[in-house]
């Protein structure tokens, strides 16, 4: 079962409080972001029940915290705690227990403030151009900027920027 919010066009954010272990850890690697309280509990334990992790783990969490780091979690299927997590790169933010969800209500308004095409064309570039070489990846980004060039959205920000005034944006 291969788990793909990256699909989706929105910015996801996972908030972790408590344990996120084996499918719970790769639910949270298929979003954007991940929020986690100080003593939440990350780990990967499958290989201590023969199998691997199934649902994107042996790609995501590599991608995310470096080959070696990854190999380690996975391999010995150690537990990582919250602030561990934070240090490793495996969350954005770790932030007091029972904070995290408030946390990631913080930042999914920053997020809402943004140009809606802008915030989907940025998470495709992403996305896609690291499955690429730098050349196509560089193409790739070039090909999703240029299409919010005659946007709506694009130029209620230029005249929101030059009246110093929030936009309002609207997905067009």
């Amino acid at each position: 079962m291969e788990l793909n919010r990256q699909a989706l066009h929105v910015p996801t954010i996972a908030v972790i409080e408590g344990a996120a272990l084996g499918g719970g850890l790769e639910i949270a690697l298929s979003c954007d972001l991940r929020i986690c309280g100080e003593d939440a509990v990350f780990g990967l334990p499958e290989t201590g029940l023969a199998i691997i992790p199934g649902a994107g783990g042996t790609q995501r969490l590599p991608r995310l915290v470096g080959n070696s780091v990854a190999k380690e979690l996975i391999f010995t299927g150690r537990k990582v705690g919250g602030r561990d997590a934070m240090t490793v790169g495996l969350v954005n933010y770790c932030v007091p227990t029972g904070e995290a969800h408030l946390k990631a209500l913080e930042i999914a308004q920053h997020i809402n403030q943004k140009g809606p095409l802008a915030l989907r064309m940025a998470k495709r570039a992403i996305n896609e151009g690291l499955e690429l070489n730098m050349e196509s990846a560089l193409a790739l980004e070039e090909e999703c900027y240029e299409q919010l060039l005659n946007t709506k959205d694009r130029l209620e920000g230029l005249a929101a920027f030059a009246e110093k005034r929030k936009p309002r944006y609207n997905g067009e």
